[in-house]
């Protein structure tokens, strides 16, 4: 019986990469394979791993393609990076961009933008992640219907791996559903380091066109965590139009703007602009102020992603768990779909303009 080469590729697609979660397939990890009679030779190349690892990739290899061809004597070259010409490693390699979401003030509205956000660029035909990165508020899980869900643990070579829970179709991860609602979190620099990277690095996301995070206020641990772990594509910064919050979100600004980060801005988002009485549908008051959100932008030197009204629609849709954007006959939806648009086109001229972001190197 001859061996059929695509039933192999497709038995070695079964295979999962130790490091992204992902199909040795679909990662361009296999590479010469070649057919001989019952032998079967290809190269596989791999990342930083360490022993035991390699081993079980190897097996692993060997019993997938000896599942639908027994007798096959398989024969697998393990490749290190150091022996090939490899695209440099980084995390996530699969995840085309990284989004963060930052204010320098709380109560702004970070997380209904986030979702939303997240939400309509799949709406757009985005692949599309979130990770609730705000360890001290966990709101996501309520925002997308999703409390008192826990994430399974999946074993990949021995060691385990979070897997995301799936809200509307699009997977999350979030401290909120590791811990009770009502328990409160007491964490410091290195906890909440070692959770950030856990939701980076131990999760099993899938290929993503986009990874929206959702940060916390201020400018801290979880921040320059993420940055020494991820390479970040732009940041979108989120304030109200007055000026106490305005001058918290410049402190966000320039965390992303410091030399050694140079995270670019891709614009700002203007939330609860002003508010409009169901009754009254042509006034508009301007309850926080005016022209916040275009003096951040300015500042940033991005641009204003969009005006988001208080409307009262907003707030209950996300303590429904169903994000005013998947209500498209709502008369606000059309704001966040401004906002959606306009980050899909800065994301596009970012990275055809600027070159990839850098992991931060953090010197002592």
């Amino acid at each position: 019986m001859s061996l059929d080469t695509t039933k192999i590729v497709q038995a070695l697609a079964k295979v999962i990469d130790p490091k992204s979660g992902q199909s040795i397939i679909s990662r361009s990890m296999v590479k010469d394979l070649k057919i001989e009679g019952n032998q079967v030779h290809f190269s596989l190349i791999l990342g930083a791993i360490d022993a035991d690892t390699k081993s079980s990739l190897n097996f692993a290899c060997i019993s997938a393609i000896q599942e639908i061809y027994p007798e096959a004597d398989v024969h697998v070259h393990l490749l290190t990076q150091n022996n090939q010409l490899p695209k440099q490693e980084k995390p996530l390699a699969h995840i085309k961009n990284v989004i963060a979401v930052a204010s320098g003030k709380g109560g702004v509205g970070k997380s209904t933008v986030s979702v939303n956000l997240a939400l309509g660029l799949q709406q757009m035909g985005a692949k599309v992640g979130l990770i609730d990165a705000d360890v001290y508020g966990p709101s996501i899980p309520t925002m997308l219907g999703l409390q008192g869900q826990r994430p399974k643990v999946q074993d990949v070579y021995g060691k385990p791996r979070l897997v995301p829970i799936k809200a509307f179709g699009m997977p999350v991860m979030s401290i909120g559903f590791i811990i009770d609602p009502e328990q409160a979190v007491v964490l410091r620099g290195p906890r909440l380091a070692g959770i950030i990277k856990q939701f980076i690095e131990d999760v099993l996301w899938p290929e993503l066109d986009f990874l929206i995070i959702d940060l916390p206020p201020g400018t801290g641990d979880v921040h320059l965590t993420m940055v020494q772990t991820i390479a970040v594509t732009g940041a979108v910064l989120v304030t109200t139009p007055q000026e106490v919050a305005i001058a918290d979100a410049i402190k966000a600004m320039n965390m992303f703007q410091i030399a050694s980060v140079n995270v670019p801005i891709l614009g700002v988002v203007e939330n609860m602009s002003w508010f409009t009485p169901e009754e009254l549908p042509n006034n508009k008051y301007y309850i926080f102020g005016e022209g916040g959100g275009k003096k951040l932008a300015k500042l940033s030197e991005s641009m204003l992603l969009g005006q988001v009204p208080l409307v009262q629609g907003i707030r209950e849709s996300g303590d429904e768990g169903q994000p005013l954007i998947t209500k498209k006959d709502h008369p606000a939806v059309d704001y966040f779909r401004k906002v959606v648009a306009n980050t899909l086109r800065q994301t596009a001229l970012r990275n055809e303009m600027l070159s990839p972001t850098q992991i931060v190197q953090m010197k002592n």
